[in-house]
């Protein structure tokens, strides 16, 4: 997640075209392979996993793409300004491509499955399209793209995991790192694109995730973020012979929580995303339960109007998200709780977006990532529903909800002012190189003061001075 506590885009496109750093291969080739990457968390992950597969085949990665034999974006196609952004930077590599006929420009993940003709045959700026369960294969096209053949494949796939794989860890600060749990989506919400794009939803091996995380932990990193579409729905299921309910070897995500936590109490639990169908109080419990397993869960609530969730597939009322909201600040007192909010979803009434904003009103979500509705085709909604509602009135409702959120968010913030909070630190501010930054239990960043006694890795506890509707300000006590 992102410091700022809301934006007008959803979480799936806070972080756009970060590039990966060095990394060295162990039996180098000479080639070098440039990385850019744009969406959700997943796409990073996957990133790390692409990195790793193309390095056991000697490529060094790089951050300069002028340096580099194969260039690849790592693609979004939740909304339809991800796609123009990566249009755009493809054009700028053909500028790169036409200065060095031997470039190779490839484009991964969602864009490449729902766009792979557009891109070979429109854009004529693509040597190789590969979709998230393909990257296995990735040596064997670029060897057809040398050999100046365009190379495919887009298959999904319903057992690919990549749990075998040891990500190469990109643009780490050797602190925090992610790490997949599931892969693909069963949940067909009318307007996303991710279950065309990533496929069915499968789990990984818990013992691999373990193994990760343990990995991890003794390499120096302090906190882990459990990555899926819908981690609440994680499952595994070892012998396909009898029905998961009556397989003692499953394990649930909350089971999963606990075996992730109990690695130390010094490696910090994260997960994204929940859905409100499924998140469970056995989870919620669970999070109680380990002080290592941070006090905070993105749960989208997407509308505040049943018949709009309805329209949106999303299976849950406004009563049941209640519920859930309910349940979380009995458990888990005092637990941070994001969202994401679309305004101007199709027929939405006016009565249905003051009900949006009463939502709000209850749960005074501590940020939330929100952004007005965007047909993508091949969806439900795309098939079904017109996108009626004007872009004048997406956007004044979207300003509404937004400034809401604004006041939500540094009044949430404003709760910390005077109280000592433990924060892991992950390196120097982004505004000032006297100043470290890490974040609290409930996901809110803060700053302060570089003393000689803590440093990036270590957890401090500072005392919050003041605030701003994004961070929190203090020092270390």
């Amino acid at each position: 997640m992102i410091e700022l506590p809301t934006t007008d885009k959803t979480h799936d496109e806070e972080r756009q075209g970060e590039a990966l750093v060095i990394t060295k291969p162990s039996q180098p080739n000479g080639r070098k392979l440039y990385i850019e990457s744009y969406g959700c968390a997943m796409n990073f992950a996957d990133s790390e996993i692409v990195a790793s597969i193309l390095g056991d085949s000697g490529f060094e990665t790089t951050n300069d793409y002028q340096q580099a034999d194969v260039i690849f974006i790592n693609t979004c196609s939740i909304r339809d300004n991800a796609e123009t952004r990566v249009r755009n930077r493809l054009s700028q590599f053909g500028v790169e491509k036409r200065r060095n006929p031997k470039l190779i420009v490839g484009v991964l993940g969602c864009m490449a499955e729902r766009l792979k003709a557009k891109f070979l045959e429109e854009e004529k700026l693509v040597d190789v399209v590969v979709g998230p369960d393909a990257y296995r294969d990735l040596p064997q096209l670029l060897d057809q793209a040398e050999d100046g053949r365009k190379a495919v494949n887009v298959l999904l796939s319903r057992e690919e995991t990549y749990a075998d794989i040891s990500p190469v860890r990109l643009n780490s600060n050797g602190i925090t790192a992610f790490i997949s749990i599931t892969r693909g989506c069963d949940n067909m919400c009318s307007f996303c694109v991710v279950p065309f794009t990533r496929g069915r939803e499968r789990s990984r091996n818990p013992s691999s995730i373990v193994a990760e995380a343990i990995d991890l932990f003794e390499k120096g990193y302090r906190e882990v973020t459990l990555l899926g579409q819908n981690v609440d729905s994680y499952k595994w299921h070892e012998n396909q012979e009898i029905p998961l309910e009556d397989d003692p070897t499953s394990v649930n995500f909350a089971q999963l929580l606990a075996m992730v936590a109990v690695i130390s109490p010094d490696l910090r639990i994260r997960f994204s995303t929940s859905h409100p169908k499924d998140i469970t109080d056995e989870v919620l419990h669970t999070i109680a339960k380990y002080d290592n397993i941070c006090n905070y869960i993105h749960l989208p609530v997407q509308s505040g109007s049943t018949r709009i969730l309805e329209l949106m597939n999303r299976t849950y009322t406004r009563e049941w998200y209640i519920e859930r909201l309910d349940a979380i600040r009995r458990i888990i007192p005092g637990c941070s709780i994001s969202s994401d909010i679309i305004a101007g979803f199709c027929t939405e009434t006016e009565e249905e977006h003051q009900e949006t904003l009463s939502i709000m009103d209850y749960a005074k979500f501590n940020f939330a990532y929100t952004f007005s509705y965007s047909e993508r085709p091949g969806t439900l909604a795309a098939r079904k529903y017109a996108d009626d509602i004007p872009e004048e009135v997406k956007s004044r409702r979207l300003a509404e909800i937004f400034k809401k959120q604004q006041e939500d968010s540094l009044a949430c913030l404003e709760e910390f002012v005077g109280k000592t909070v433990k924060v892991l630190i992950e390196g120097l501010s982004k505004k000032s190189d006297k100043e470290y930054r890490g974040r609290n239990d409930e996901n809110a960043m803060v700053v302060f003061p570089i003393t000689e006694s803590v440093k990036p890795g270590m957890y401090a506890n500072v005392f919050i001075e003041k605030c701003t509707s994004a961070t929190l300000i203090g020092r270390v006590v």
